[in-house]
């Protein structure tokens, strides 16, 4: 099946007083495991988390053409700028391109920009590349778009989005990624772990992440990080580690 909506909630049980452990994408594709009138447990394609969603009725899945590569972008009832409707989708949205018009891209009887699209297949030398799009946009336990992101779901998105699998959560990510590096041999696209939190290497100096503690997606410095996590939470640095180009 295919989530349709620009987002979709993941909740840990069956109610919206529960836990958001993540959302679904425009475009992203799941697997019913058990269902109920009102609700229905699945389990992502993309990752195997799974959660429970709100019943309705979801179209099966179909080949996707492009992926969206702006933070968000506008959506259009036509193909004119000025039937611009409420709904946006987020970075990493999936579509599948029916129609082309001028400067506009048709799907699922909506339409899109086509600067704010990548082929599906697109892929950047920096996997990070695109990371500064996220600089303020809040922090949110559980999200992974514009108005909301935790942080993981921020690693999680930019590597997806050059078409290679990443682990939802932090804990799996560090078991995930198997190479190695020591703090003082650190470099660009790194990634510092911590219980429940990680961050990506800018350069030697500095770090960015989606911190709880700040509220937003914020660059700091890596020494003050270590040692502010360290302080405010007594967490110290369980893993650094080094993805493969």
């Amino acid at each position: 099946m295919k989530n349709n909506l620009p987002i979709l909630n993941v909740y840990k049980e069956k109610t919206i007083k529960s836990e958001v452990v993540t959302q679904l994408l425009f475009g992203d594709t799941f697997k019913k495991i058990k269902q109920t009138k009102s609700w229905v447990k699945i389990k992502n394609n993309s990752d195997n988390y799974k959660g429970y969603i709100k019943n309705r009725n979801f179209p099966r899945d179909e080949k996707n053409t492009h992926k969206v590569f702006s933070l968000s972008s506008n959506l259009y009832s036509k193909p004119y700028k000025n039937y611009k409707i409420k709904k946006k989708l987020s970075f990493g949205s999936k579509i599948k391109v029916t129609e082309k018009k001028g400067k506009f891209y048709k799907f699922d009887n909506l339409w899109i920009k086509k600067k704010n699209l990548k082929p599906k297949n697109y892929k950047t030398k920096n996997i990070f590349s695109f990371v500064r799009k996220f600089i303020n946009v809040r922090y949110k336990w559980g999200g992974k778009f514009h108005k909301g992101i935790d942080c993981s779901a921020l690693i999680q998105l930019l590597i997806n989005f050059n078409n290679k699998y990443c682990p939802r959560d932090a804990k799996d990510q560090i078991k995930y990624l198997k190479k190695k590096v020591k703090l003082e041999k650190i470099k660009k696209n790194d990634l510092i772990f911590w219980k429940g939190h990680v961050a990506i290497v800018l350069n030697q100096k500095k770090l960015i992440h989606a911190y709880g503690p700040y509220k937003k997606v914020v660059i700091m410095p890596i020494k003050k990080t270590i040692q502010r996590i360290y302080k405010t939470a007594n967490l110290k640095v369980t893993g650094i580690r080094r993805i493969n180009s």
